[in-house]
């Protein structure tokens, strides 16, 4: 009698088990697509680097695991090779106040939240439940032997039930490790987000520097030729009160002193407005932030004559535009796992009883356990809508991805062309204001000897102010194009894979 009675408790729950290893066999089924990441055919060099370098390398595919890039590590400290101390110092405030990485930090966070949420899905729900209750049900009427309706008193009954409950949906097809795979491929995607707005930020921050130097320069620049027009304007009212100089002469020396110190203003003008942008930069206001001035202009790196395009392997907004791609590749699987029934295992046990002092007791006790199928039949197209849905979010990450390899090919191949030809425009301009400045001495010779009208002075330092103001501008483009390339390259032109490779640190010594 007790085996019958144990074998009549135990069937159902042998039944239950069944279906249990029945779904964890059908668990490694999964609608996911086999990831492959978008093929991009590109060159094995840069087409303006030096292609007489036989071993200049080619370019793969972004590598990437879910530790492979670390925000902390991407990207290096290549603003030190600038040699300079004042940059050095604005870069680390930036990095610890600037509040456009601090927004990317929080999507990190909010992500990596969202993995955990995810991951949750992947096991058991367990909770628990108590309560108590006291009703009072209505008697209603009753006939009695006389055939009359008489009232019937009502009951009041107590309720108490502790009980523990269980579920867990079997993730049959796919759709809930999808659904992991996802948001991980997401928070690996805004990881390297994170990495790519401290490239950003570093790079803004050395331009802006930069560029405040060199108005620093073009004011010094002003300021010592203000001094040099001045005393050419005192020399023609001189001049003119000794009778060898016309009117015209002073007044041409006059507006050209006053339009100077009108550029004069516009340059302080600009400098500020640059400190106020490094500020915005630092994450401060512009009336906690003032740099002293110096006008001393850094000297770049020098550009390598050896760029293979591996050096895009570095770039984060490649390896996030690649985990955007691998990220939607799970989505459609998660779409095509709806259409499949989804299959929950539900148990649950506990007390229950009219009294609450022998709530706890064995005939009070109830249990329940069985598993549960579910699967739409009829949506109206939601699910094929879905997929589809999911397959062009594939395509448009794919195509992203494609572009961000294409435009940042496009960035490395501008800059370097540019880089290259502003150091020869340098070189040129440079021999350039020699001329002008030789020219100049001839001009105020010839016109203190009276033998030139004081116009041909004026055309000659017109063309020196402009010749000296270019060559300041030659200068700071090459620094913007020297920056610009090394955040295209992530801050680091080698690979550290070829032993033909040079660090910049080497190239910076060697100079």
């Amino acid at each position: 009698m007790k085996l019958g009675k144990r074998n009549t408790l135990h069937r159902p729950v042998g039944r239950g088990l069944g279906l249990l290893a029945a779904a964890l066999l059908l668990a490694g089924c999964s609608t996911q697509p086999a990831y492959q990441r978008p093929y991009l055919d590109v060159p094995e060099n840069f087409k303006q680097a030096d292609l007489q370098h036989a071993d200049a390398g080619i370019w793969f595919p972004a590598r990437h695991g879910i530790n492979d890039i670390k925000p902390a590590d991407v990207p290096h400290d290549w603003w030190t090779l600038y040699g300079d101390a004042t940059l050095n110092q604005l870069q680390s405030e930036a990095q610890l106040q600037n509040q456009g990485i601090a927004q990317a930090l929080a999507r990190v966070r909010a992500a990596q939240a969202a993995v955990a949420s995810s991951r949750s899905s992947l096991f058991p729900t367990v909770g628990t439940s108590a309560s108590g209750s006291r009703a009072r049900a209505g008697g209603g009427t009753m006939s009695n032997a006389a055939g009359e309706n008489v009232a019937r008193s009502g009951s009041i009954n107590n309720n108490y039930s502790l009980g523990l409950n269980a579920s867990w949906e079997i993730d049959l097809w796919g759709r809930i490790a999808g659904t992991v795979d996802a948001s991980e491929a997401s928070a690996q995607a805004s990881r390297d987000d994170l990495a790519a707005v401290r490239l950003s930020t570093q790079a803004a921050v050395a331009q802006t520097y930069f560029s405040l130097r060199a108005a620093e320069a073009q004011q010094s620049l002003l300021q010592q030729t203000l001094q040099a027009y001045e005393q050419s304007w005192q020399l023609t009212q001189n001049r003119y009160k000794a009778g060898v100089a016309s009117s015209a002469d002073v007044a041409q020396a006059e507006s050209q002193y006053k339009s100077t110190q009108a550029q004069l203003i516009e340059s302080q003008t600009s400098r500020a407005q640059l400190e106020h942008a490094l500020a915005a930069l630092l994450g401060k206001v512009p009336a906690a932030f003032s740099l002293a001035p110096t006008g001393v202009m850094p000297a770049p790196p020098a550009v390598p004559s050896m760029l293979p395009s591996q050096l895009l392997e570095q770039r984060p907004d490649i390896a996030s535009a690649e985990r955007s791609v691998a990220a939607a590749n799970a989505q459609v699987g998660v779409a095509r796992a709806a259409y499949f029934p989804s299959l929950t295992l539900s148990a649950a046990a506990g007390y229950r009883n009219s009294s609450l002092s022998n709530l706890l007791s064995a005939p009070n006790l109830f249990w329940s356990l069985g598993p549960a199928l579910a699967l739409a039949i009829f949506d109206g197209g939601a699910r094929d809508a879905a997929v589809e849905s999911a397959r062009a979010s594939l395509d448009l990450a794919s195509a992203t991805y494609r572009q961000t390899v294409i435009t940042a090919l496009q960035e490395v191949e501008d800059n370097l062309v540019a880089a290259n030809a502003l150091d020869e425009e340098l070189q040129v301009q440079t021999e350039a204001v020699a001329a002008a400045r030789k020219a100049l001495v001839v001009a105020n010779n010839q016109y203190k000897a009276g033998i030139v009208a004081y116009l041909n002075v004026l055309s000659a330092q017109t063309t020196v102010l402009s010749a000296e103001r270019s060559l300041i501008d030659v200068r700071n483009r090459r620094l913007a194009a020297v920056n610009t390339l090394l955040k295209n390259v992530a801050g680091d032109w080698h690979t550290g894979s070829s032993d033909s490779a040079v660090s910049l640190k080497d190239q910076s010594a060697s100079q």
